[in-house]
């Protein structure tokens, strides 16, 4: 009797790819071997078997050819393979020879997987036209440019569109991974290898990708900076133009649009943001209601978060809170 070969996981590296892209799933996929006995075969191939050398600076050493790769998805094992794409500086100007590879062999794999801004490789392949897709915030924009056929979601962790999954921007790749890890074999498996690597199991694919600090930029002006430092302090305080603008000394007008000018968006934004960031916090690690938290965070009713959370998340504060909320490790 044959035996049965393990299933594949096959990372493809290039000059310029960001080694936490790698790293990160595959530490997940090789600590779901350790946890259940069943390991994962996991390779890396570059253009010509030649180590690369990554954003960080790091030198990196595949196991193969992309053209010995190419033989293990003909040769019968491309239904049990995870072709994974990761992103990196080298993905600004993608090798031509990785494109046609890509788009040659990538479709015989049962999942195709990319990290941060490995989308724009399968993208230029013609790989996610017509499908949902997600990449690094910062590229979002970008990739829906470029590639209009591509269902860009701005904001998800990660997206899985039948074999296709694509996550946002680094660390997004072990969510991603697990996410995997836990369809191959099980909850308890992929909260064993969360705990082991520290992570939570796991962050939703729809949750953003970026606090609403991070996503708006800090205002230039002093009275702009402490308005933002407030809302974010007090996000169950009035915060209604007028309110922000008579804190900063401005009219509401004049207010609004140096908000807009110095952070890249409005007022209304970011409070809802930051209130939709607080409340995910609460209902995550605490204990209490969805009412006392819907007044905590400024909503006034649980409908009025409720409303908040479908419109952002795609699910209602008390489904967020069963589905996710944080497991204390060990």
């Amino acid at each position: 009797m044959t035996q049965q070969r393990p299933p594949l996981v096959l990372a493809v590296l290039f000059d310029g790819v960001q080694s936490l892209d790698v790293t990160g799933p595959i530490e997940v996929f090789a600590g779901a071997g350790q946890v259940t006995g069943i390991p994962y075969d996991i390779r890396t191939a570059s253009r010509h078997g030649a180590a690369v050398r990554t954003s960080s600076g790091l030198h990196v050493t595949p196991d193969l050819a992309l053209a010995e790769a190419a033989d293990l998805l003909a040769d019968g094992r491309g239904p049990a393979v995870t072709l994974l794409v990761p992103g990196g500086e080298g993905t600004r100007d993608t090798d031509p020879e990785l494109i046609a590879w890509l788009r040659t062999h990538a479709p015989h794999a049962g999942r195709l997987v990319s990290v941060c801004t490995g989308a724009f490789p399968l993208a230029e392949a013609g790989l996610l036209d017509g499908r949902r897709a997600a990449t690094h915030w910062f590229y979002s924009e970008r990739l829906a440019r470029q590639h209009p056929r591509v269902d860009v979601d701005p904001d998800a962790i990660y997206v899985r569109d039948g074999h296709l999954s694509t996550s946002a921007g680094v660390t997004s790749g072990i969510d991603l991974a697990l996410a995997l890890v836990e369809e191959d074999h099980g909850r308890e498996a992929a909260l064993t290898v969360a705990r082991h690597l520290v992570v939570f199991l796991r962050r939703p694919g729809n949750q953003a990708q970026f606090s609403a600090q991070l996503a708006a930029q800090t205002a230039v002006r002093d009275p702009l900076r402490e308005v933002q430092r407030h809302i974010s302090e007090h996000p169950d305080a009035d915060l209604s133009v007028e309110s922000l603008a008579a804190r900063a000394r401005l009219s509401p007008r004049h207010f609004a649009r140096a908000f807009r000018a110095e952070t890249g968006t409005t007022p209304g934004r970011y409070v809802e943001r930051v209130r939709i960031e607080h409340a995910r916090r609460l209902l995550e690690d605490g204990s209490d209601g969805v009412e006392a938290v819907s007044r905590a965070c400024g909503y006034g009713t649980p409908e009025a978060m409720r409303r908040a959370f479908v419109r952002t998340l795609g699910t209602g504060p008390a489904e967020y809170r069963r589905r996710f909320r944080s497991v204390p490790a060990g």
